[in-house]
């Protein structure tokens, strides 16, 4: 068994991930509901969840090492640079979370430590 390596985080998410979350959403809701999730994004307060949790919750397959995003994402916790926390969305109509941002990261957490607690901001 790896040795898991301690995770850091950013206090905020980085500016580029509202405009991804926004892309993504506007493919799930119309623009101007897309456009008020990003907006309640950026006032909520982070908060944390485990990332099996999310796993969980989102029901979408784990990505493996093999994909180009994780593996980014491996080599930042690998050599210590800091990850954005997640943006997540509830879809309480489908009883799930959306993740509107940092789905590869999460991938990337979750194969290091599934126990590993992952800051967000969930609208």
């Amino acid at each position: 068994m790896s040795k898991k390596l301690k995770i850091k985080w950013s206090k905020k998410p980085d500016d580029q991930d509202y405009p991804s979350a926004r892309s993504y959403l506007s493919l799930i809701y119309d623009e101007e509901r897309a456009n008020n999730r990003v907006k309640k994004l950026k006032r909520a307060a982070v908060c944390e969840f485990k990332s099996k949790d999310i796993f969980r919750a989102s029901r979408l397959p784990l990505l493996g090492a093999n994909n180009v995003h994780v593996q980014k994402d491996c080599q930042k916790i690998q050599s210590g640079r800091s990850l954005s926390p997640l943006l997540l969305v509830r879809d309480s109509a489908n009883g799930t979370v959306i993740i509107a941002d940092g789905y590869h990261r999460l991938c990337a957490v979750y194969s290091n430590d599934e126990d590993a607690v992952i800051p967000c901001k969930i609208v």
